[in-house]
């Protein structure tokens, strides 16, 4: 491209240049030449007054000394002959006196003037001025050689310039060349300082767009799979409990085999979906929903827009689930859950998640027989979500809300209930609750009442009460 910009410049520039060029080359002769031609008469013309005064040879010299290329003056007297070395044809010299006709032609070697003058007696003498062919192109050859020096400098100077120009480009398109390979073989840090004409900025600008939008979907599946995996923790803990029933029976040892078998390869697709990306903020809420910023308010009369349930009715069905696995391990459960509705802007589904995952992480870290109670809260501009225990609590809050960096698990359950309330445009806060363990406390912004006619689904039930022991 910059040999070919190179070129055209070149083409169009000389074609420009020479098409003034010549034209003005040949003026410059036509001047110079009607230049010698003018100056040649206007002494002849000179001489002519001089010459009806007088015909004494010795005052014609004088006169004729006193103009410029007097050398070339000759005056063809009557009767005393010619003054000067005459190169003038016989004919033309006949036709000027005869005819008394001002006479200027090219002749060889030059050109020639003949200019009669009537003296009295109706004598004829004729004025011949002779211009060498040098002095009609005297200084043509300077001209066009400056003529010739300014287009090569134009030629040049464009030629420079498009290169110059070729060059950024070029290098602006090899840059981006070059970060969509690195980008396609896998290198998804790769992005490009957009420079060069608009357009090519343009491309820089859509490419880095392109790039960042791809490490955050790569992100995002990474994080979904992540997720769907460890809900599948929830029915491994199930298995497990169900296999401590049985406990001395010969299917108990195939069945603990199996779920430990299944429990590794659930980690290991954990941990491979949580290598990181270099990727910035995702923008994307649980399980791949949209933010709060555009689904919902932070207030009662926010406009909702997307999933929506009734997060009480979800979490006293997913307790019950647990309570039933509580009994089995002589676990006391509390649920409270209050009696206003409690919409939120997120999927039954996701809400689910959120519970089991919160739930779970009491089974998994915390001996058989602790106490856990779940609550759920309605505030003005929020409804919360408490999920405590009466274990050990978690000696590093800060850390454990880094996903992956809990010590002896994945730290994907936190992860997830921390995500679902800032997706909502809520919060999330660790502490120590009355039972002496850890205390997790999510906070989901309200989300708008349902359309006319259809009703929230709103457990009727009275605060409950689960207990065991």
């Amino acid at each position: 491209m910059r040999r070919s910009l190179a070129g055209v410049a070149l083409a169009v520039t000389s074609m420009v240049a020479l098409s003034f060029l010549i034209p003005l080359a040949a003026l410059v002769m036509s001047l110079v030449k009607d230049q010698g031609i003018t100056a040649a008469e206007q002494r002849a013309a000179a001489l002519a007054p001089v010459l009806t005064l007088t015909t004494d040879p010795s005052a014609l010299r004088e006169s004729a000394a006193s103009l410029d290329a007097a050398e070339h003056l000759v005056v063809h007297l009557p009767d005393a002959g010619v003054l000067g070395s005459s190169k003038a044809p016989a004919e033309l010299l006949e036709r000027a006196q005869r005819g008394r006709e001002s006479i200027s032609r090219e002749v060889p070697g030059g050109w020639i003037c003949l200019q009669p003058v009537v003296l009295p007696g109706d004598r004829v003498a004729v004025i011949e001025n002779f211009v060498p062919e040098a002095d009609l192109t005297r200084g043509v050859a300077e001209s066009w050689a400056v003529m010739t020096l300014l287009a090569v400098g134009l030629i040049c100077g464009s030629v420079l310039v498009a290169d110059r120009l070729g060059a950024k480009v070029v290098r602006s398109s090899k840059r981006l060349a070059q970060a969509s390979r690195a980008l396609g073989a896998g290198d998804l840090e790769t992005r490009v300082e957009p420079m060069g004409p608009r357009e090519l900025r343009d491309a820089g600008v859509a490419f880095n767009a392109m790039a960042h939008r791809m490490t955050e979907l790569l992100a995002v599946e990474r994080e979904l799979v992540a997720d769907l995996s460890h809900r599948l923790r929830t029915p491994l803990t199930a298995l497990h409990l169900a296999s401590e029933r049985m406990a001395g029976t010969p299917e108990s040892a195939r069945v603990e085999a199996a779920v430990g078998e299944l429990e590794t390869e659930l980690r290991a697709i954990i941990a491979a979906a949580r290598t990181p990306l270099a990727v910035g903020p995702m923008g994307q809420g649980l399980l791949g929903t949209e933010p709060a910023a555009g689904r919902a308010g932070t207030g009662a009369g926010a406009a909702a827009a997307g999933p929506r349930c009734e997060a009480a009715e979800v979490v006293r069905r997913r307790t019950a689930f647990w309570a039933v696995l509580a009994e089995q391990q002589d676990r006391r459960c509390c649920l409270d859950l209050t009696q206003e509705p409690t919409g939120v802007g997120l999927s039954d589904d996701d809400v689910a998640a959120v519970v089991d995952a919160l739930i779970g992480n009491v089974f998994r870290h915390t001996p058989s027989g602790t106490p856990f109670a779940v609550r759920v809260v309605r505030t003005a501009q929020a409804v919360e979500l408490v999920v405590e225990d009466g274990g050990p609590g978690i000696p590093e809050p800060d850390r454990a809300l880094s996903r992956g960096s809990s010590t002896g698990s994945t730290g994907l359950g936190l992860d997830i209930a921390h995500r679902a309330a800032t997706a909502t445009g809520g919060s999330m806060r660790l502490d120590r609750g009355p039972l002496g363990g850890a205390r997790i406390t999510l906070a989901f912004a309200l989300a708008a009442a349902p359309l006319a006619g259809r009703r929230p689904r709103i457990s009727r039930r009275r605060p409950a009460r689960l207990r065991r022991g």
